[in-house]
């Protein structure tokens, strides 16, 4: 059997399937369950265009690793065949843990447990099936091997993984000014004393790829409309979780049973790996498919807001530069409450506060290096020209409250 295919990407063109053992990995459960997981959650409540899947992303990942790494290459950083195709494994799998609708459930189904954490084990579970072959890409994921500079590729402020998701998601979402020069920006890359660096002709590069980070995040993961969706959904999944834990009859699919009927924690995915194989079988379909049981469930939380969410009537939403205070929240609540006549506590579904934060570039930690003609390395915020790299560190926090749009009008 041939292994070695060619993938017709919308955005880049055609992707090559680089050996047989991408090719088996690709074709394992654990990496065709991303088809069914919409890289942006619900935002096509928003865009209709972004439908675009975990699989996509993944690929296309892989598919600009294995430029920049090609290009490392060819500036003379040694690359053993080993390293090249660890790092190509690890990219490609470095989401492989995301759950229904991706980051939007990222903690509703289970507790404390980072979609990072869940794509280790997965991975973990797949080198023993490839009988060690994940070796070296596990250390890499897991920022233990001697050179660092592969790590920072697959996870930084300015790796693989960013480089495709910004290019692919304006283009599905069709929001084209957050656009960026990924081929440039992957062949500006160099390697000094093993961390990864900029080249210094590159910086202008570099600031369009955070100004497009910035825009993309207020304009579309951050999407008011695209938080109220997002809100809801989990408001719905915790109102089924709660109804399930007290005995009520809440259909769902088998898998997603499990989730709703446990308060699953980290430990408890450690202690039983079997706990790895149902969330597996999780994916957007199982959410969806509940949801439309569950439009007729006789509590009116769950009635209500599945329905809402299923005919996209969403409620209503205002962004503010102010916390809100809880007098606001009490008096929809109550209001909430004399509309459909229920509890204070089935009220507050339906009154929610909370806040989103956007910051295109963190000078702190780990940091983008740009390398100096003369061979100094600097942190690109230090760079004296480019005033707007240091007001895109500053962190901008939004609050914003969501209520029934008859409420808020009253």
């Amino acid at each position: 059997m041939n292994k070695k295919k060619i993938l017709n990407d919308p955005v880049y063109g055609f992707i090559n399937i680089p050996n047989d053992l991408i090719f088996d990995i690709i074709e394992h459960r654990y990496f065709q369950r991303l088809r069914r997981i919409k890289q942006l959650g619900i935002t096509d409540y928003v865009y209709p265009g972004a439908l675009h899947t975990r699989f996509h992303h993944a690929l296309g990942a892989m598919h600009l690793m294995s430029n920049a790494l090609d290009s490392l290459r060819g500036k003379g950083v040694e690359i053993s065949e080993a390293e090249y195709d660890a790092v190509m494994i690890s990219i490609l799998l470095h989401d492989l843990g995301h759950g229904p609708f991706s980051h939007t459930l990222e903690f509703s189904l289970f507790q404390g447990v980072k979609h990072e954490k869940v794509s280790l084990w997965m991975m973990q579970d797949l080198n023993k099936e490839f009988n060690g072959a994940l070796d070296l890409a596990i250390q890499i994921f897991k920022n233990e091997y001697v050179r660092p500079f592969f790590h920072q590729l697959v996870s930084s402020q300015l790796d693989i993984d960013r480089l495709d998701y910004l290019k692919r998601d304006s283009f599905f979402t069709g929001v084209y000014e957050g656009s960026i020069g990924s081929e440039r920006i992957i062949k500006m890359l160099n390697v000094v004393a093993g961390q990864l660096v900029v080249e210094e002709k590159g910086i202008y590069s570099i600031e369009n790829f955070l100004s497009a980070r910035r825009l993309m995040y207020w304009q579309v993961y951050l999407h008011k409309t695209a938080v109220c969706a997002e809100m809801m959904l989990i408001e719905i999944i915790k109102r089924a979780k709660e109804l399930t834990q007290k005995g009520e009859n809440v259909i769902a699919t088998p898998a997603l049973s499990i989730f709703l009927e446990q308060s699953i924690t980290a430990k408890d995915f450690e202690e039983d790996r079997d706990i790895l194989e149902v969330y597996a079988l999780l994916d957007d379909n199982d959410i969806w498919g509940s949801i439309k049981f569950w439009q007729d469930h006789p509590d009116f939380v769950l009635h209500t807001l599945s329905k809402m969410l299923l005919e996209r009537k969403l409620l209503g939403i205002s962004f503010s530069n102010d916390a809100i205070g809880r007098i606001v929240t009490d008096d929809l609540v109550h209001k909430a409450m004399k509309e459909y006549d229920i509890s204070d506590k089935e009220a507050a579904y339906f009154v929610k506060t909370g806040s989103v934060s956007n910051s295109a570039y963190i000078a702190s930690g780990q940091s983008i290096k740009i390398l100096r003609k003369h061979g100094d390395v600097v942190d690109v915020a230090e760079a004296s020209d480019l005033p707007n790299i240091k007001a895109m560190s500053k962190i901008v926090t939004k609050h914003y409250l969501c209520a029934p749009k008859t409420l808020i009008k009253d």
